[in-house]
């Protein structure tokens, strides 16, 4: 064998070494869909920035998810305030946000309590993925620092509320800014995937399960399937580019994981996770 081909055989038996031991030391992960909400969307066109859907309504749903790693839980999205809790549907607004249940109440159903949650990580930095953080001030907060930063700026990005986070902003809660992709426990079990464009630090999460295998929650790389087929891009978003970039990048994912891809904000998309209290394993 020649000295290079050696060279290389010995690193990739290295290499393998410690992602076997991380595989193999893995805890036990499971994971909940909870019910963050819904958004009658009266104004449509506001999630195209080529008129694809003047004139047309749709109702978007809220989705945040409890992961369970071994003893450990985090929390991924917050969703909608909790004050938005039993609120109308107006039919005269672009949106129109309610609340059925706060996460403490559903969290409670599973016999989690808040202080329970160790790690909350946020997708993006919109109002309806951060609106009930603040009920896990004792949690590390993961979040993109590109979206950290805008919320630290002013004036607040559109649809960005920083007091959702003052804690972690301002009060001196654990906070960990994230740059590019980051394995949460270390083990490839919980990933943060860097799917910038919707806001510039905008994140995706991959949860490999054992039973089910991978899946892929999406935050707000798309807000519903059909704009994968269309390359549709809202006019909120802060770059185009990245945007469609971070579609083309999940999409790949999904299929070389053979992924369950679950779009948060799609309401034909909750079936593919157990119905709560039911967890996916």
């Amino acid at each position: 064998m020649k000295p290079t081909v050696l060279a290389a055989a010995v690193f990739a038996t290295l290499a393998a070494v410690p992602m076997a031991q991380a595989a193999e030391n893995a805890a036990a992960v499971k994971l909940w869909r909870l019910d963050c909400g819904t958004i009658q969307v009266n104004n449509l066109d506001l999630f195209s920035d080529t008129f694809t859907y003047v004139g047309k309504k749709r109702q978007l749903t809220d989705s945040c998810y409890l992961i369970q790693h071994g003893a450990d839980y985090m929390i991924w999205d917050t969703g909608l305030p909790a004050g938005l809790k039993g609120a109308p549907m107006q039919a005269d607004a672009p949106l129109s946000p309610t609340l059925t249940a706060t996460l403490a109440e559903q969290l409670a159903k599973l016999s989690v309590q808040p202080s329970q949650i160790a790690i909350v990580g946020i997708s993006h930095y919109h109002f309806d993925h951060t609106g009930q953080a603040g009920d896990f001030p004792q949690a590390k907060l993961l979040m993109g620092k590109a979206d950290i930063e805008a919320l630290k700026a002013e004036p607040a990005p559109f649809g960005g509320d920083p007091k959702t986070l003052a804690h972690w902003l301002k009060e001196g809660g654990a906070l960990e800014p994230v740059s590019g992709d980051k394995d949460v426990y270390g083990d490839g079990s919980v990933t943060m995937l860097s799917m910038p464009g919707h806001t510039p630090g905008s994140y995706a999460l991959l949860v490999r399960l054992a039973r089910k295998g991978p899946v892929l929650l999406s935050g707000d790389v798309v807000h519903f399937e059909e704009q994968f087929k269309v390359n549709g891009v809202p006019g909120f978003n802060t770059s185009r580019a990245e945007s469609l970039a971070s579609m083309d990048r999940i999409q790949h994912m999904a299929k070389t994981l053979k992924a369950t891809l679950v779009v948060q904000h799609d309401a034909n998309d909750v079936g593919k996770l157990p119905a709560f209290p039911a967890a996916a394993e």
